[in-house]
């Protein structure tokens, strides 16, 4: 088992378990040159970030803010800016962490966007939808609204001559959890590599409040299960997850439930297929 875990963690890149504080602090100070160096050598001046309320984007916009600050500062350069998007479609109902995040990151600029109307109009031509039962329509939805998400950053990112960030994390990568072109597609993913845990001491790191750092992770695409958690849908847990990458013991069926799913979601995490 631990062999498997162990190539599994070396192909998603999965950071080591922080040793210390002082480990922790070189791994933030790493992953803000990373999106530093990213935006200077595309030689634009922007990021583009979704805040959905969860820890993830929580982080990465905290990293990415600190990114746009200290470049400004070492440059004299004052057009590094960046923005953070809310992207709901019609009322979230988890609005209020949603701006508590956007709020604790204190963005140089903040957009909303609601994917609600876009959603509906492409959903009302789509033919093939006719005769699906109401789940099945839900589910596919729920990917519509990712993917829409993503097209609004990128005409933002488009406009502000910027970049699009990503908050793919090792632990929704073995599992597949992220909708290919949806939240899939970014120019840069910060989070890269991490367990669920050490996104969470990152936002710990700059000081987020806990009530946000340990919210329940939630997609929320599926309008007839609003908000339902992460691990609803894995099967196991985050810890379990966490475990597996870092190649610590896990119980026979999350050790299944883990792998089975990293097999089945193989084709999200590589290029599209080609002769």
């Amino acid at each position: 088992m631990q062999a498997v875990q162990l190539e599994i963690a070396q192909q998603l890149k999965v950071q080591a378990p922080f040793i210390d504080h002082t480990d922790l602090e070189a791994e933030v100070a790493r992953r803000i040159a990373f999106i530093q160096d990213c935006l200077v050598n595309s030689g634009l001046k922007s990021l583009v970030l979704g805040i959905s309320g969860g820890v993830d984007s929580l982080t990465a916009g905290l990293l990415a803010q600190r990114a746009m600050r200290e470049l400004r500062e070492r440059s004299g350069d004052q057009r590094y800016r960046f923005i953070a998007v809310r992207l709901p479609y019609e009322t979230q109902f988890d609005e209020i962490d949603a701006q508590a995040s956007v709020d604790f990151i204190n963005p140089d600029e903040r957009h909303t966007v609601n994917i609600g109307p876009a959603v509906k109009a492409l959903a009302s031509e789509v033919a093939a939808f006719e005769g699906q039962q109401a789940v099945s329509r839900d589910f596919v939805l729920g990917n519509t609204k990712a993917r829409m998400r993503m097209v609004a950053q990128y005409t933002i990112a488009g406009a502000a001559h910027g970049l699009v960030i990503g908050t793919d994390h090792a632990a929704e990568a073995v599992m597949g959890f992220f909708t290919k072109f949806g939240d899939g597609a970014c120019d840069l993913a910060p989070l890269s590599g991490l367990v669920k845990n050490q996104v969470r001491s990152i936002a710990r790191y700059f000081g987020a409040p806990e009530s946000l750092v340990e919210k329940v992770p939630t997609a929320d695409l599926e309008d007839l299960s609003p908000g339902k958690p992460d691990e609803a849908s894995h099967g196991v847990t985050y810890t379990e997850i966490d475990a597996f990458l870092h190649g610590q013991p896990v119980r026979e069926e999350a050790f299944k439930i883990i792998c089975d799913t990293y097999q089945k979601t193989h084709h999200k995490r590589v290029m599209p297929f080609a002769p």
